[in-house]
């Protein structure tokens, strides 16, 4: 018998492979990993510094035993060249496996800006533990860091940072912080917030060039404004990993196209998390992919189940401003109705109905999120 095969060893890949584990412990399954296969949380690497935790402590499981866990084959340090559909293969350089169900955990890469100058390429990005095991070598013993990006992960990097002594600066074309996920009142408390720990914000302008200085880093911004720093980190959002689906003839758009049930084009082919699109949606969080590892290993169990999503709050791991947001659906129509003091800000983005359709909670706000939360309509219901 073939396989269940999971292409992928982050959350949604290895998650995938213990929910299955929880409904059918025989089903052959063997994950394949491009890097070590061990068991960490991603979004731990934007705070890992404030919580003293060294890169090497933050890797809950080895490949080995997540091997011993699942009863699961995993192949770490491997990388799927192709995938055949008609045939139920994947290609592994000159090795060939076939699978009964394969499953694509891809992840998405960091996206990198084109900036000119002749130091643009030490412009470092954190997306595995790989990465920012590199990244933590490559600060100790400096002071400044320039972070590209004052959305998410920027914001959560400049707290963690700031935190541990590095001076930062956060650079972002938006005119102000969080900008796709904060309305204007609570983007001002994390700005200020950020900024009293020590953050220097450069809002409404992007980096045109990076050029050495001796050992630091030039940076030329785009309103003629030049800084120099010791490190530059781009954090300026996610593209999901969708080539190995286009060019095995799967359908892809933002992400890997998949139907409520997770599937591909292809009946036998699956994907979640990061690199695929539920009914338009790329929700690159921790719960959307937590529900659909559920669902998904209902369905390879033998139990089709569609993927649904609940009010899905996301929290934003900044200590100096404590965020929670749920944003609205791109469609929404209503507008944001915002209560403000010194100690927090609670925006409500409610229909002419005043129907809750999304809230941003900020400081002391966010005691209200196990309140608002019920009243929010589901993501996808």
């Amino acid at each position: 018998m073939n396989p269940i095969v999971i292409v992928g060893s982050g959350l949604a890949g290895y998650n995938v492979a213990r929910e299955l584990r929880k409904l059918d412990k025989e089903t052959p399954l063997t994950l394949i990993s491009a890097d070590s296969a061990q068991f960490y949380s991603k979004p731990m690497l934007s705070s890992a510094l404030g919580s003293g935790k060294a890169p090497e402590a933050i890797a809950m499981n080895t490949a080995e035993q997540m091997n011993a866990q699942l009863n699961a084959t995993i192949r770490a340090h491997v990388r799927v060249t192709a995938i055949e559909p008609a045939q139920h293969a994947v290609h592994l350089y000159q090795e060939t496996l076939h699978y009964s169900k394969l499953v694509l955990a891809l992840g998405a890469d960091q996206i990198r800006l084109t900036i000119a100058g002749n130091a643009a390429e030490r412009v470092m990005t954190v997306n595995d533990l790989t990465d920012y095991t590199q990244f933590r070598a490559t600060i100790a013993g400096k002071e400044s860091i320039a972070i590209i990006g004052g959305g998410l992960i920027g914001c959560e990097f400049a707290n963690d940072l700031t935190s541990g002594g590095f001076k930062v600066s956060v650079i972002d074309i938006a005119p102000q912080p969080l900008s796709r996920l904060l309305p204007p009142a609570g983007a001002a408390m994390m700005q200020s917030k950020l900024a009293a720990l020590g953050v220097e914000w450069r809002l409404g302008t992007s980096v045109t060039s990076i050029d050495s200085a001796g050992e630091k880093l030039r940076l030329t911004l785009a309103n003629g404004e030049t800084f120099e720093v010791d490190v530059v980190l781009s954090a300026v959002g996610l593209r999901p990993r969708i080539a190995l689906a286009q060019a095995a003839g799967l359908k892809t758009n933002r992400g890997i196209v998949v139907a409520r049930s997770l599937a591909t084009s292809d009946p036998d082919v699956y994907a979640l998390g990061d690199c695929a699109e539920v009914a338009g949606l790329v929700l690159p969080y921790v719960m959307p992919i937590m529900h659909s590892a559920r669902a998904l290993a209902a369905t390879l169990a033998g139990k089709p189940t569609a993927v649904s999503y609940p009010a899905m709050p996301v929290l934003v791991k900044t200590p100096a401003c404590p965020t929670i947001v749920s944003p609205p659906a791109a469609e929404a129509k209503g507008e944001w109705i915002v209560t403000a003091d010194a100690e927090g800000v609670k925006s409500l983005y409610q229909d002419v109905t005043g129907k809750l359709l999304g809230f941003a909670l900020n400081g002391k706000a966010t005691a209200e999120r196990a309140t608002l939360t019920p009243q929010l309509p589901p993501v996808l219901s």
